[in-house]
């Protein structure tokens, strides 16, 4: 739920809008998937015995979460779209901005990650799945690969104005592409694994499943490498006191306007900002 927030905020910023496209419905979404989210804890319990009724509520709960869902996802789509034609703060940065990178990421493995939601939502499929890597594979899509590329366009995009300081702008892409390439080689394969029967919480399987757990596992490898990078441009960052490229203008986005870091106590109120943010960066 907080990754909603910073994905919209994000994806805001980057296309100079003042808010998300469909704002309204994007905060109702996220309302309603709060609520949704305390009804449909037996989607995790199909295979205990429950009636036939109450596997069927479940079921329909389950998938209604899915609509919200997509609403949020259509209006972070619609966000993007338009915003970078023609705008000096998109061309040249928001095109090319890791930041960027992690909220598409974002956005297009949670929803990977939801589909496979849709499918073990199913009690009849959830019989065969349950305690199979196809389980494991879409929680990991939707929190590994959801959540953590959320907080991580986080830590990209406010780390210049939490630390005053600015990241090594290709570093940081590439640290994204291998982490990407990473976790889909990893959970990917798992979904086939799972299909074909391989249970969780067991050290060993059949040779008939390592091929699929062999990728898998180069997937982990580069993973790490990939952590391993990014603490690496935090270090250098911060061991090279690069400053913040970028040339702030009257009309900055309201977190920016105030000094990097910011000082405290920087307002006596609180501040209104009525008009769209136009930035000119430098990188």
């Amino acid at each position: 739920m907080p990754g909603f927030g910073l994905i919209s905020h994000i994806l805001a910023q980057g296309s100079r809008k003042k808010e998300p496209f469909g704002s309204l419905g994007i905060i109702y979404a996220i309302v309603a998937i709060g609520v949704l989210g305390f009804v449909v804890w037996a989607h995790h319990m199909f295979t205990v015995g429950i009636d036939a009724d109450t596997r069927a509520y479940f079921t329909s709960a389950t998938m209604i979460i899915a609509v919200p869902t997509g609403i949020k996802v259509f209006n972070w789509v619609g966000t993007v779209q338009g915003s970078i034609k023609g705008a000096v703060f998109s061309n040249y940065y928001w095109k090319k901005s890791p930041s960027r990178s992690w909220a598409h990421g974002f956005i297009l493995m949670f929803t990977f990650g939801g589909i496979t939601g849709i499918v073990l939502a199913n009690s009849a499929l959830d019989l065969v799945l349950h305690d199979t890597y196809y389980v494991v594979a879409h929680f990991h899509y939707v929190l590994r690969m959801g959540a953590v590329f959320a907080l991580m366009a986080r830590v990209v995009h406010w780390f210049p104005l939490m630390v005053g300081l600015s990241l090594h702008f290709r570093l940081a892409k590439v640290q994204y592409y291998l982490i990407f390439v990473g976790v889909n080689l990893t959970f990917f394969p798992i979904h086939f694994l799972g299909l074909a029967g391989m249970p969780r919480r067991y050290s060993d399987y059949p040779d008939m499943f390592i091929r699929w757990n062999t990728l898998a596992r180069i997937g982990s490898l580069i993973s790490v490498v990939s952590v391993a990078l990014l603490l690496y441009i935090i270090w250098e960052a911060l061991a090279r006191h690069r400053p913040i490229l970028f040339v702030k203008s009257p009309r900055s986005i309201l977190e920016w306007a105030h000094p990097t870091p910011p000082i405290n106590h920087s307002y006596s109120s609180t501040p209104v900002k009525s008009i769209a943010p136009r930035d000119f960066w430098v990188w």
